[in-house]
């Protein structure tokens, strides 16, 4: 969902109603604090920064928000093995590379037509409704 900035609320407050939910202020905030800094970002870092915005939320809130947003579709949320899920604004078809020394993730955008490869060498009778394709390894000397 691409907004502009006065319209994040009430995008979010569509979405969220078509889903049958309401918009609440907690809900804003984790949904823009995710926009502002797509780093995929883990529940515990995602409530630091809400923290500073609203210092009365609960990390169990946060906790609530973010998978709230994950059941409308509004986030993804994005596991690497053993760690903590991490959570990422970006609907479009993207793989992730994880920095397993730094611990960071960055999204890489895929051709569409590598996508589409990707989905023909499933078993006949199968369709796949999403794919998730996760990069490994370190980032090179003067890499971002």
């Amino acid at each position: 969902m691409s907004t502009t900035p006065g319209t994040l609320p009430e995008a979010l407050a569509q979405r969220l109603a078509d889903s049958g939910l309401r918009s609440t202020p907690q809900r804003e905030i984790v949904y823009s604090v995710l926009l502002a800094k797509r780093d995929h970002p883990t529940a515990d870092e995602v409530f630091a920064r809400v923290k500073t915005d609203l210092p009365t939320i609960s990390l169990a809130t946060v906790y609530n928000c973010l998978e709230t947003l994950v059941q409308c579709n509004l986030v993804r949320s994005v596991n690497f093995e053993r760690g903590p899920t991490r959570y990422c604004p970006n609907l479009r078809p993207h793989a992730h590379f994880h920095d397993e020394q730094s611990g960071s993730t960055h999204d890489i955008d895929l051709p569409p037509e590598l996508l589409e490869q990707v989905k023909h060498v499933l078993p006949a009778g199968y369709d796949a409704k999403s794919i998730e394709i996760t990069f490994r390894g370190k980032a090179q000397p003067g890499a971002r």
